[in-house]
């Protein structure tokens, strides 16, 4: 079969399941696809052929002795930060450049206990710290709807990945929305969970505080699938919520979109540098849920312009933190010689490490600093709480809140935005992540360059499955998810 790259996660268990084809059938496609396609996209930093086909082989046997689950043989990309036991895991940074983790983070873990079948890992932002995958030590990668412009970030490998289908569904992270604005801006499905649904061990960490872990793909559907393996508590991981776990796929259509109360911020669809292509297309995507029965109701959202300045305060303190083991000493990167440990702890830092990671880290030690911590960092705190009761004073309203998902359609790739001009694109996700909520993007058209525009509708603690059922019942009756890039209709 040509076309296996078009099936449906749901297609494609039912598939292996009925003996249609076989999981080695289904891999060795998808590794045609990378071996052909992704010269061009650049979304993989290590391929796994082999282990790939090993997997394959025994998720084939599993389905045959009748013990497999619903995504046995199924093929994955990861995000190449969660580490992956004898393969490279980088996080996309020259600092890890050597890096074998010597264990499976428990999201690959569960994966692998699921009958996955690992394709290999995906580009990103390093350390997750960016939002056009250019922060890369291994190259930019490009966006499949137009290769002269990025996929976002810092999950852009895994964004592209799908949306060239070289990939069924990807595992990315979110911190400030690198789920959400690289599924916006290449056209796909991607859910940040409430913080504490999944597991963050063996996800290399960027702010501790902030990043989640959650499913990418074309649908709805395709995300729940993922969902039901990726969520659940883990004992390895202290900030993991001990909390019983919904069946995602059999909860989408538990929510019903008729009288549903969807808010919108007025804040939000005010703000200076909201394209009109994007605010036409997330006004239109409205209009349809309002056709099918939701009330469209404004709200306040006042907080709305000390999202940027706390993210950015504490995001960077939590990364100079948590970045502070990679000295050259222990594993990763280590200067040639070093004339004493000083010169070694320096030369490791400033060669490892690219321009942004120094950059975030230079603030957040700043912030840290004796003589500034309770004037930046724990006043950021202190309004990242306001900004927490801000959003469920308004749940108290609705049920939902709608925004875009960025401000604009995919950057152009080397636009050379400055670090402030990059960081205002956030301004719709990082607020979901300071208030550890869970979020999702939809597909709901183009602009007038064919560049895909998101829906980002925001729910309330531990509320996944009615984000899923919403846009999965939205995705019944659009086909904006269907769409795909020319370079994704290549057959391998």
């Amino acid at each position: 079969m040509t076309d296996l790259h078009r099936l449906s996660i749901r297609e494609l268990s039912e598939g292996l399941a009925g003996a249609k084809f076989s999981s080695r059938e289904l891999t060795e496609h998808y590794l045609k696809r990378i071996a052909k396609l992704d010269t061009q996209v650049k979304s993989y930093v290590t391929v796994t052929a082999e282990q790939a086909l090993a997997q394959a082989d025994a998720a084939d046997a599993s389905i045959k002795a009748g013990i497999a689950t619903a995504l046995t043989g199924v093929p994955i990309a990861h995000k190449d930060i969660f580490c992956t036991q004898g393969i490279k895991t980088t996080a996309g940074s020259k600092m890890l450049d050597n890096f074998i983790s010597p264990y499976d983070a428990t999201v690959v873990a569960k994966g692998k206990a699921a009958g996955l079948v690992t394709l290999g890992k995906v580009n990103m932002d390093e350390f997750a710290m960016g939002s056009t995958s250019e922060n890369s030590f291994y190259g930019a990668t490009v966006n499949p709807w137009n290769l002269g412009h990025v996929p976002g970030g810092s999950s852009g490998g895994s964004a592209a990945a799908v949306a060239a289908d070289l990939a069924p569904f990807a595992t990315g992270t979110d911190t400030g929305g690198s789920i959400r604005q690289p599924a916006s801006f290449c056209g796909l499905t991607g859910l940040k969970p409430t913080y504490g649904r999944v597991s963050r061990f063996g996800m290399i960490a960027y702010a501790s505080s902030l990043d989640q872990g959650g499913p990418m793909a074309h649908s709805a559907e395709d995300c729940a699938y993922l969902m039901n393996v990726m969520a659940g508590h883990d004992a390895k991981d202290s900030t993991s919520v001990e909390k019983d776990v919904d069946d995602y796929v059999a909860n989408l259509n538990g929510t019903a979109v008729k009288g549903l109360r969807i808010g919108i911020p007025k804040q939000y669809f005010n703000v200076a540098g909201l394209d009109a292509d994007v605010k036409a297309r997330v006004e239109e995507s409205l209009k349809k849920l309002e056709e099918m029965g939701a009330t469209l109701v404004e709200i306040d959202l006042n907080m709305t312009e000390a999202y940027v300045p706390t993210y950015y305060l504490i995001a960077p303190a939590e990364a100079s933190s948590n970045l502070s083991r990679y000295d050259g000493v222990r594993y990763g990167y280590r200067a040639e010689n070093p004339v004493d440990l000083t010169d070694l702890y320096k030369r490791s830092r400033s060669e490892g490490f690219g321009a942004e990671v120094q950059r975030r880290i230079l603030i957040g030690t700043y912030a840290l600093s004796a003589g500034y911590y309770d004037a930046y960092y724990v006043k950021a705190q202190k309004v990242r709480r306001l900004i927490q009761q801000d959003f469920l004073k308004a749940f108290e309203l609705v049920d939902v809140i709608a925004a875009p998902a960025a401000p604009t359609t995919a950057y152009k790739i080397g636009a050379n935005l400055s670090p402030v001009e990059m960081y205002l694109g956030d301004i719709y996700t990082i607020a979901v992540n300071l208030a550890g909520l869970p979020a999702i993007n939809a597909p709901v058209g183009f602009d007038k360059d064919n560049l895909p525009v998101g829906l980002q509708l925001i729910g309330n603690y531990w509320s996944e499955s009615q984000l899923l059922s919403v846009v999965h019942q939205y995705q019944q009756a659009t086909d904006w998810h269907t769409k795909r890039a020319a370079i994704a209709e290549e057959n391998a």
